[in-house]
């Protein structure tokens, strides 16, 4: 697992949307491709752990996960679960990724070089980062 977070690892394993929908008292749940993350919306503060599932690299679904429980306000880890390719890290991360548990292995100096590739953003989003054009022209 990488990790992008200074406090403890969730404990509980995650649930699926529909069984913590039921009226479970679940710390952590896992959302899949088809699942409609604004069912989280109303109980994102009891929440320590959200797991996004992405079974293919070329299914983007989770991305608009990520970023609607980030612009909604969720603090907690937000993981992506699945076939999680080193290249997409760092837009998971301006999605507010900040754990990642891919099926393969990624290498610590190849994780290093996709995260350091671009120094430059164009566009605000969930990671805080500033657009260039705001540090050129405030």
């Amino acid at each position: 697992m990488i990790r992008f977070r200074t406090d403890a690892p969730p404990q509980s394993p995650p649930v699926p949307l529909a069984d913590f929908l039921g009226a479970s008292n679940a710390t952590a749940v896992r959302l899949e491709p088809a699942d409609d993350a604004r069912a989280l919306l109303p109980h994102l503060g009891r929440l320590s752990l959200i797991e996004v599932a992405f079974p293919k690299y070329r299914d983007g679904r989770g991305y608009s996960a990520g970023r609607i429980l980030r612009e909604a306000g969720y603090m907690g880890e937000l993981r992506a679960q699945g076939d999680v390719l080193v290249d997409q890290l760092p837009l998971m991360r301006r999605c507010g990724y900040d754990s990642f548990a891919p099926d393969a292995p990624i290498d610590d100096a190849a994780l290093t070089r996709a995260l350091d590739r671009y120094p430059d953003v164009y566009q605000k989003a969930a990671d805080g980062r500033a657009p260039v054009w705001a540090l050129r022209h405030g």
